[in-house]
């Protein structure tokens, strides 16, 4: 409905933006009549409470924005048990401070007022609620460790077997491109994080080497801590691969930039020594036919990564993909 941009040296203690930017936006609320105001970094508890009452308006930060999208798309019972325990870790230092400013309105000297002993309730079912969440994780990703050396077991018994991780930026076709290396039907949609659940497939291509595909969560710039530990036990999938696909839409103008946000958050997981293929994905955008996809040249800003053009939902290049992989494996990427 509307779009205010503030540049300043540092961050404004009290509002961010700073007082005359929050008359600006309160002009611009008055005027587009909006209810809520989203701001594209995260805020302090403070600083949500006083653009709160200066603005008479709902002010979600980004982590807030992120984590409402991922509840809305949570399927699965460990996905609704990561986002719950991400949104209570967001909380959580948000009720210190409260109980004191509820208090207030109570009066009286020394002792608990009302407001505190209500914030301190909070605090401490949330405290056991994530103890909770946290031990149901953990079980499952017991499970899931189990689930993952029964399947290497089996794979194994046929041969060589390689584990590839598909990651890459949120909405660039990740389960896209999992549907066309391996035939298994995954919930697909053009939307930011379509997929918070992990799927690994196998694919019996050659007859030496056997690849296991696991599709992954999809990764936006500035993600939020809480979102990256809550999720950990799905990305433990991620930890075990021999190799990743990296994904990237070759159709976006800003791809340069996200291929360094998932490699930023590939190196909080401690995996920027992986070995990487770049995929460009929905070459389909900007060639009309597969035969001219080798006039496409992005190659030479990752020049020191294999990289490949492909389009996951028209299926061109998706045997030079399989290819590419083999010759990783056998050393002769």
């Amino acid at each position: 409905m509307g779009k205010l941009i503030q540049k300043r040296d540092k961050p404004d203690p009290a509002t961010y933006i700073g007082k005359g930017r929050v008359n600006d936006l309160n002009l611009l609320i008055q005027g587009t009549k909006a209810d809520t105001v989203v701001f594209d970094d995260p805020l302090t508890p403070s600083q949500v409470k006083e653009l709160e009452k200066r603005l008479n308006a709902k002010v979600l930060d980004r982590t807030d924005l992120v984590l409402e999208i991922f509840t809305r798309r949570a399927k699965t019972k460990e996905a609704k048990l990561q986002v719950e325990l991400a949104k209570l870790q967001h909380e959580l230092p948000r009720l210190y401070g409260k109980g004191k400013a509820l208090s207030r309105q109570a009066g009286g000297i020394g002792g608990r007022g009302p407001g505190e002993q209500e914030a301190e309730i909070r605090r401490r079912i949330i405290k056991k609620r994530i103890h909770k969440i946290k031990q149901e994780l953990e079980e499952i990703r017991k499970r899931r460790k189990q689930q993952r050396k029964r399947r290497i077991k089996e794979v194994s018994r046929e041969g060589d077997f390689v584990r590839v991780a598909i990651v890459g930026y949120t909405n660039v076709g990740k389960s896209t491109l999992m549907k066309a290396l391996t035939g298994r039907d995954v919930f697909r949609k053009d939307m930011l994080f379509a997929t918070l659940d992990t799927t690994t497939s196998a694919r019996f291509v050659y007859p030496d080497l056997k690849i296991l595909f696991t599709d992954t969560v999809g990764f936006i710039n500035k993600l939020p801590t809480e979102l990256i530990e809550a999720f950990k036990a799905t990305l433990e999938e991620v930890q075990e691969a021999d190799i990743i696909l990296h994904v990237v839409d070759a159709s976006d103008p800003k791809w340069l930039e996200k291929i360094d946000t998932v490699n930023e958050i590939l190196k909080k997981l401690e995996l920027e020594g992986v070995k990487q293929i770049i995929v460009f994905n929905k070459v389909d955008r900007l060639v009309d036919s597969p035969e001219k996809v080798s006039f496409l040249d992005h190659s030479m800003l990752v020049s020191d990564i294999p990289n490949i053009y492909v389009s996951a939902e028209k299926k061109w290049n998706i045997d030079g993909l399989l290819n590419l992989i083999y010759r990783t494996v056998k050393g002769g990427g």
